[in-house]
């Protein structure tokens, strides 16, 4: 753990050199850099032990970068490491956001230190399992990104949900627009929003397994198939907005949460 700390404030100084030759060739340039921002919650509120979990893994998974170019110092559950050239490298921030995890102490997993992270019984989830429609963490994180970064605009970079049958996908979009909608209300400076994503992309070591595309794809013939969600998609692009209309349309059983009465 200790080795990943150093490796990442390597990175760290990386985006600050990174930063300063851009301004320098291009001094109205914005740079930033997004963040994987993963909330969680504790799975008993009145549990210190899942609340101290919680709170460990929340502070490892999320919070290495933004110390680091906050304050100059990055933070971890395992350590501190000082970046003074990191500080207030940055123009905008690139917010990535899927979903929440719930964190319960559990002496049978200490390599995960002592605690499990899963999704509740109920949980609203993906294909896979890897992923959940958890809106109410979008405007978490947005909370979470002015508290951290006053005054800084905020991009939302990457945001979506693996679906290969667009069964979840299209009342995810339209919550988790609608979440980003209420911190803009807050006159959070909330600049720009990408769904990840346009078309199935490799994932990674999981390969074509997950399919977040609004149009999907297969990999021997290259033939795109457009889904339900990228109708949706291009109706809120063009209005600029999200309408109880496009709820009803593609998403239905969600229409009295988001307008209720």
């Amino acid at each position: 753990m200790k080795l990943g700390l150093v490796v990442q404030s390597n990175m760290v100084r990386a985006h600050a050199a990174a930063y300063r030759v851009i301004h320098q060739l291009q001094h109205e340039a914005r740079v930033g850099y997004a963040l994987h921002f993963r909330p969680q919650q504790p799975f008993k509120a009145w549990s210190p032990l899942d609340r101290l979990m919680r709170n460990i893994k929340f502070s490892g998974i999320n919070l290495a970068f933004p110390t680091a170019i906050s304050t100059g110092v990055m933070r971890s559950p395992v350590g501190r490491i000082q970046v003074p050239d990191a500080k207030g490298t940055q123009d905008f921030f690139g917010l990535n956001y899927y979903s929440v995890d719930t964190v319960a102490f559990d002496l049978r997993v200490p390599g995960e230190l002592f605690s499990r992270s899963f999704y509740p019984k109920g949980t609203d989830l993906a294909d896979a399992g890897t992923n959940a429609n958890t809106p109410e963490g979008f405007f978490w994180a947005f909370n979470w990104a002015v508290k951290t970064y006053p005054n800084t605009p905020i991009i939302v970079t990457e945001n979506g949900i693996e679906d290969s049958t667009d069964r979840i996908r299209p009342r995810y979009l339209a919550q988790h627009v609608h979440a980003m909608w209420r911190a803009v209300n807050f006159n959070w400076p909330v600049r720009g929003y990408f769904h990840w994503s346009l078309v199935d992309n490799f994932e990674w070591e999981r390969g074509w397994t997950q399919r977040f595309g609004l149009w999907g794809i297969d990999p021997k013939t290259q033939q795109r198939t457009k889904r339900p969600s990228a109708d949706l998609y291009a109706e809120i692009i063009k209005e600029n907005g999200l309408s109880s209309d496009m709820v009803q349309k593609y998403c239905p059983e969600i229409y009295s949460k988001l307008f209720p009465g």
